[in-house]
């Protein structure tokens, strides 16, 4: 009788337990640029200009697409081999090994994941300002103390102010290019930010725009074993937002805390096909990098320094952003409103 009572006490708590987990998954929405977006989205005018939501309008490239027709076919199959194929790919173009990397339907999961796994009420979550939001969202799910520092007057995050802001930081999250600016904060002050970030904190390197940029990305810490974390997703330079495919780049350890959230399952064999065709693509990056650079050389237009994929309107006078943010939607163009 005493050991029945003990497994059901033990059964009760297990109960009690799982559906606590159960609870906060239902109530966790995850944010993404797209329902952010969707926020303070209306409905658009036939020949509207929609960049809102940082997608690339040129969809992904042809050889993507042969393989998304060609491999709708099996879509009755999971074909977990596609992912294996996909990881090998990356992994050998990166001089990765396999187990340090983990494919999700695009970056906004392991964003939150990342977030919900190192910050807690007692761990700060510190981020740039302006910064993309996504990241503070989740925080709050954690509880954690979101802690926003003001860009440099470069536009790169400012690492001694991060790190001085928050003693108690479980995470710390840079985007570069940062999302709105479109700047980049250079390698070294990663650097910097890692070698005096509290103990037991992890950096978040969030590279959704790297291939528009020529900077160098973090990865080299990763390989080095560091407190660091690298997104990437396929939803920008390969216009693939609506495909959905994104990686978490860290050590083995780290991406295990990630996946206590999610992540083991299934991806789309579509994205996994489209997503190897598209880093198989030899030109795919340098050609539209170039794209990008040439339409930000309009003389009419002063953007932010760098070869970045955001513009950032000046209107020259204080206090007429919301009226030229009008005249903007008047003209049928829907912008990300950063200010």
């Amino acid at each position: 009788m005493k050991s029945n009572e003990v497994l059901s006490k033990a059964s009760r708590r297990a109960f009690l337990q799982l559906s606590a987990a159960a609870t906060a998954a239902m109530a966790f929405r995850i944010a993404t640029e797209a329902s952010l977006a969707a926020e303070e989205r209306n409905v658009f005018h036939p020949g509207a200009v929609v960049i809102d939501a940082n997608e690339n309008p040129l969809g992904p490239c042809d050889a993507a697409r042969k393989a998304i027709v060609d491999m709708a076919p099996q879509g009755g199959r999971y074909s977990y081999w596609l992912k294996e194929e996909f990881v090998k790919t990356f992994t050998e173009m990166e001089g990765l090994k396999p187990e340090y990397l983990r494919v999700f339907p695009g970056s906004s999961e392991p964003l939150h994941f990342s977030v919900l796994s190192f910050t807690s009420p007692t761990k700060s979550y510190v981020t740039a300002d302006p910064g993309y939001e996504a990241g503070m969202k989740a925080a709050k799910i954690s509880g954690a103390r979101i802690v926003k520092t003001p860009l440099m007057k470069t536009y790169s995050h400012d690492i001694k102010a991060m790190i001085a802001a928050a003693p108690d930081a479980g995470l710390f999250y840079v985007c570069t290019p940062n999302n709105p600016t479109g700047t980049m904060t250079p390698h070294s002050a990663i650097e910097q930010l890692l070698a005096a970030k509290p103990k037991g904190s992890v950096l978040l390197v969030d590279e959704a725009y790297i291939h528009f940029s020529d900077g160098v990305s973090a990865i080299d810490l990763v390989k080095a074993d560091q407190d660091v974390i690298v997104l990437r997703t396929f939803s920008k330079i390969y216009g693939m937002a609506g495909i959905r495919c994104g990686l978490a780049i860290a050590r083995p350890d780290l991406l295990a805390k990630l996946e206590n959230f999610g992540g083991w399952s299934a991806m789309p064999i579509t994205a996994m096909a489209a997503a190897t065709a598209s880093l198989k693509h030899e030109h795919l990056v340098s050609e539209r990098k170039q794209l990008n650079a040439a339409v930000r050389q309009n003389p009419n237009c002063e953007v932010a320094p760098g070869d970045r994929a955001f513009l950032v309107l000046r209107t020259g006078r204080p206090g007429s952003g919301k009226n030229v943010a009008q005249y903007v939607q008047d003209c049928n163009i829907h912008p990300d409103d950063a200010s």
